[in-house]
């Protein structure tokens, strides 16, 4: 048995997708998350940059004697996962390759779309993860930057003018490229769940890459040595770099669970 808490950074709020979802696999089992939203996005930054802050996240949750750390952000999975994974003796999770399985698996006609952040297209993460599954798949990948601060600004309604513009010109190419699934490859873009649906129709399978990572490690905790001790009552903590308020109203409504007063702020130096 172990007590200590899962820990989960992202660059803002995304990462709740995943922490949502760890909560409901595992309820007994403390969780920390660190949201980066002082210096939100991290998606159009330098590769230097990213492992930057990437390295001050992670050393900020092992700090809190965390025993599994979820990298609950594509851009940083992307670009430092090895790194960090590197520098830590805890398992390391990123949200790239389980989602891509999973996509892999449940596609019809072999066309997959892609979205994220520039630096997560970029990399092209996710195009490798699907041809080391799968060659013969057909891959479209989209930068979506606007997303992230649409979620991070609570314009994620399919009833929001601005959102389904956006969407509609992002999304263009994968719709007529007739993809029949489509990787969310950024933990903010559930958040836009029912704008995307919209676009892209209901016919288009949506693979939430924190949901599908988080089924990952519920697994990998409910098998193994590190699981919470028998009747336990799990218990979230919330730290941000910005504004505790902006972020604990967003937060408890995605969550549907009041956070108020649960959050801290921290500052990097």
């Amino acid at each position: 048995m172990d007590a200590r808490p899962i820990g989960v950074f992202d660059s803002g709020l995304g990462g709740l997708t995943t922490v949502k979802k760890l909560a409901e696999l595992l309820p007994e089992e403390d969780i920390v998350y660190l949201g980066d939203t002082g210096r939100v996005p991290y998606g159009s930054r330098s590769r230097e940059t990213i492992i930057k802050y990437a390295r001050q996240d992670a050393a900020f949750l092992v700090g809190l004697n965390i025993k599994v750390m979820v990298i609950a952000c594509n851009t940083v999975c992307a670009v430092a996962f090895n790194i960090l994974d590197d520098m830590y003796d805890i398992p390391v999770y990123e949200v790239v390759n389980t989602p891509a399985k999973a996509a892999a698996a449940v596609t019809k006609n072999g066309r997959i779309g892609v979205i994220g952040t520039t630096a997560t297209i970029r990399s092209g993460a996710y195009e490798a993860a699907l041809k080391k599954i799968a060659p013969e798949l057909l891959v479209l990948s989209t930068p979506c930057p606007l997303f992230v601060p649409l979620a991070e600004n609570g314009r994620n309604s399919a009833g929001d003018v601005a959102a389904m513009t956006i969407a509609g010109d992002y999304l263009a190419d994968i719709a007529g490229f007739g993809a029949d699934t489509l990787i969310m490859g950024c933990t903010h873009y559930p958040l836009m769940r029912d704008v995307i649906s919209r676009v892209m129709g209901s016919g288009v399978k949506l693979i939430d890459s924190g949901a599908e990572t988080a089924k990952l490690i519920a697994s990998d905790i409910q098998v193994g040595r590190m699981k919470a001790p028998a009747g336990s009552e799990g218990r979230i903590r919330y730290f941000v770099t910005d504004s505790i308020d902006g972020f604990s109203e967003l937060a408890s409504r995605f969550l549907e669970s009041d956070v108020h007063g649960m959050v801290e702020q921290i500052i990097f130096v």
